[in-house]
């Protein structure tokens, strides 16, 4: 873990190099503090044996992309079809917002599987979007908030968000740092909690959004 923070510094400092701009530079250079001291602590931690793994582990969850689908609309719903063996409502967790759908299922010949769409062309109404399972494929149905014809199921970002915030250029580094504590295990999400709660004090500005 500690090496991999170590080629994400050093990646960040061929970036500061290339930046011209001074708050960019600044940002940067913070976030390349931050890596820093959470490559320390990892080493630190590292051979060590603790209580810890003397507790009982839960086993990570790996899923297989769902990418092959089909979908068609009306104006008021878009559905979404998947051809998956062996599925049933009792396999699938099904996540809906208003931008965005995640569907994993569970043990299919001792497989998991996972679809998701974390920016939609258009808002959907949750609370009336659904799932339908059958033995050979699973439907998704979503419910429009607008009627009308989507061009595209993914939505596309504004782009012209990236020029009107000089923190923008950063908002991929910080969305790194998020997921590298929602994917850690508890080692890594110690760490990066302990240098979250520096930046709180002043520390480490480039983790203050984090």
């Amino acid at each position: 873990m500690a090496a991999v923070l170590s080629e994400d510094v050093v990646e960040l400092k061929a970036l500061l190099k290339q930046a011209t701009r001074p708050h960019v530079q600044s940002l940067i250079s913070s976030e390349i503090q931050t890596l820093e001291k959470v490559a320390a602590l990892s080493a630190q931690n590292q051979g060590k044996a603790t209580l810890l793994h003397t507790t009982k582990t839960v086993p990570e969850v790996r899923y297989t992309s769902l990418s092959s689908f089909s979908w068609d609309q009306d104006v008021e719903k878009l559905k979404i079809y998947i051809s998956l063996q062996g599925a049933s409502k009792e396999k699938i967790d099904m996540d809906f917002k208003a931008r965005s759908l995640e569907l994993k299922v569970h043990d299919i010949d001792g497989k998991n599987y996972r679809l998701g769409v974390p920016c939609l062309c258009k808002a959907i109404v949750p609370e009336k979007c659904s799932v339908i399972a059958k033995p050979t494929r699973i439907t998704i149905i979503l419910k429009k908030l607008d009627k009308g014809t989507w061009q595209d199921l993914h939505g596309k970002e504004d782009k012209s968000k990236l020029r009107s915030d000089d923190k923008e250029p950063m908002s991929g580094l910080m969305q790194v740092m998020k997921n590298m504590y929602d994917d850690g295990d508890d080692e890594m999400k110690r760490n990066i909690a302990k240098a979250y709660s520096e930046a709180r004090e002043g520390k480490s500005p480039g983790m203050r959004n984090f």
